[in-house]
């Protein structure tokens, strides 16, 4: 009876460890016979555009040979450092992961080509990466956060035979309405004196002045972008925001997070998510730029899609919401790679 109780708990303990934390624990940090390394991880990707061919960055941490997650940073023009953070958690749960400066950022070729600068390139752009990764259905998920966001709508709405799950994180599925958003609920919440300072600005073409981030900063930022006090932020945030380029940044997004006013202006993808069929996390905040409530009907929209709210978490509640966020896109992997 005693041994008939062992079995019986043994089996249990079993099924209840995910398939992918069978190997992990063992080889997770092993990397005998990956072409990456001799450099820790890193390898640069060339990349064909119609302006000729440029290397991008990458780099891998861990071993999995069913869970790897390709990061798309936000900006557009950011960096990959303020996903940073991952390495708190990611490498615990065994999870495969890759760094990836996108054309035009940090670690990357950053031509002067303002040509590039569009959603479909960057698409191909992922698309190159992926090959050269050797990352498939078996495999890859993609996760986009913000501007990453939308690449992962477009890269899924193009290429989804190649995912195993998709996660937006922090992005809406439309310009239109996160600019009504941010006119009807997050700017009516600024200080009036500011916002009009803030709107003179951008009205004189003059949002290069410091005064504009000045303003902007504990306004807006601190409340919205991530909330801790900005003399707080970590460092890979501070880096990130340090390394943007805003020759990037500024022509697709405009000047700044209040509202989208670049070429991504008239973006929207809504009408198309129940094409997006692959399982798919949308990740939402209370305190985001982006309407939590929108991105939670995204989440319905997809035919297979789960909704994670932030509820103490902002555009970046990688870090000030972490733990939620960063449980529930570990329970999501888990999940998806258990399914048969």
């Amino acid at each position: 009876m005693r041994s008939t109780k062992r079995l019986i708990a043994l089996v249990l303990l079993t099924l209840c460890v995910p398939a992918f934390g069978k190997e992990a624990p063992s080889n997770y940090l092993d990397s005998t016979g990956r072409d990456d390394q001799l450099s820790g991880g890193v390898k640069m990707i060339p990349i064909t555009t119609p302006k000729g061919t440029f290397n991008v960055w990458t780099k891998r941490v861990g071993n999995n040979p069913r869970i790897k997650v390709l990061l798309l940073h936000g900006g557009p023009g950011a960096t990959h450092e303020y996903f940073e953070a991952f390495d708190g958690y990611l490498p615990a749960a065994g999870i495969e992961y890759y760094y990836y400066d996108q054309l035009g950022s940090a670690y990357s070729d950053q031509p002067d080509a303002p040509e590039l600068w569009n959603v479909p390139r960057f698409v191909d752009e992922v698309e190159q990466v992926r090959r050269a990764l050797k990352l498939d259905e078996n495999d890859f998920y993609l996760l986009g956060q913000s501007w990453g966001g939308i690449l992962a709508i477009e890269y899924a709405l193009k290429y989804q035979q190649h995912l195993k799950g998709l996660v937006i994180s922090n992005m809406m599925s439309s310009s239109a309405a996160y600019n009504a958003y941010a006119k009807d609920v997050l700017m009516p919440a600024m200080d009036p004196a500011a916002l009009a300072e803030v709107k003179r600005l951008e009205a004189a073409g003059d949002t290069e002045n410091p005064r504009y981030m000045e303003i902007l900063v504990p306004q807006f930022y601190a409340l919205h972008i991530l909330r801790m006090p900005p003399d707080q932020w970590p460092d890979p945030v501070n880096r990130a925001f340090k390394h943007l380029n805003t020759k990037v940044y500024v022509p697709l997004q405009g000047p700044s997070e209040l509202g989208l006013t670049g070429t991504l202006s008239d973006w929207d993808r809504t009408a198309d998510l129940p094409k997006i069929t692959v399982p798919t996390l949308v990740i939402g905040a209370r305190y985001d730029t982006m309407d939590p409530a929108h991105m939670e009907k995204m989440a319905k929209r997809l035919p297979n899609g789960r909704y994670l709210y932030c509820p103490n978490g902002s555009h970046m509640a990688i870090y000030d919401d972490q733990k939620v966020y960063m449980d529930g896109l570990i329970r999501f992997l888990r999940d998806v790679d258990a399914r048969p």
